[in-house]
């Protein structure tokens, strides 16, 4: 297993195959191991790094909640990226995932070579509608600090991975799940890279999200896996990488 320490925190990674690197980043509450399915199939053409976020899987979960936050994820994520020399990439994820991919193409875009947004969503520039996701949030995270690992719940993405510290699940919960304004949604518009938008069909509280996204996005490719739910890269993995790869290949990547 690789690290990257970052201030004392060690954030793990693992990176497979050569040619243009591509990230995957998992959903809240899941772990690097999500993207199992993926990194065989698309490391034949590319070098895949996955990774898991702080408070997730084999990082590490720092007792003060200070630590967790879209900015720390952000970083982590392009520390990772230069300990490994790699200048730019396409950036990609699911749920929480896809949420931060598009965090760090504010925060980090020359970096950003391509988007891929897996059922996810880009916030909300409603206050209401942020305050009622951020109970949500805050539901999840007094959840895990009263029942501990119990918590986690049986969705596909959970059930493929492990993690140590129920208290660290509940630190990303309030500080990286939940969400503080509308500068992602509002972004939208000025993203300036190639953007695969792909949704599960039986993944209905993202279906409208994605439908806005794809509308807002200038270059964007809109996708939708058949008889999938959330988690859309497990529940049909052969459809999902078919897209995927056909995004990839369209693109023109940079060794």
């Amino acid at each position: 297993m690789a690290y990257i320490d970052r201030d004392g925190v060690k954030i793990h990674y693992e990176v497979a195959g050569s040619g243009p690197a591509v990230v995957l980043s998992h959903g809240y509450s899941a772990t690097a191991g999500m993207w199992r399915p993926q990194v065989p199939v698309l490391s034949e053409r590319y070098r895949v790094i996955t990774w898991d976020m702080r408070g997730h899987g084999e990082s590490d979960s720092p007792d003060d909640g200070s630590l967790y936050s879209e900015a720390h994820s952000c970083a982590d994520l392009a520390a990772i990226l230069g300990e490994l020399g790699i200048a730019k990439a396409v950036i990609g994820g699911l749920s929480l995932g896809g949420y931060t991919s598009l965090a760090f193409n504010v925060r980090y875009p020359a970096m950003v070579q391509a988007l891929m947004l897996f059922d996810t969503g880009p916030g909300y520039r409603n206050p209401k509608a942020r305050d009622g996701w951020n109970e949500t949030a805050e539901r999840r995270a007094v959840n895990f600090e009263t029942k501990g690992l119990d918590a986690l719940g049986g969705s596909a993405e959970v059930r493929v991975s492990t993690h140590r510290s129920a208290q660290g699940l509940a630190h990303a919960a309030r500080g990286m799940l939940a969400q503080f304004d509308s500068r992602i949604i509002e972004s939208l518009d000025s993203i300036a890279v190639p953007t695969l938008v792909l949704v599960g069909d039986r993944d209905e509280p993202f279906l409208g999200a994605t439908d806005y996204m794809a509308n807002k996005i200038p270059n964007a490719t809109k996708a939708v896996i058949t008889d999938a739910g959330h988690a859309s890269n497990l529940d049909q993995p052969e459809q999902f990488n078919r897209v995927v790869l056909e995004f990839l290949d369209g693109l023109s990547l940079g060794g």
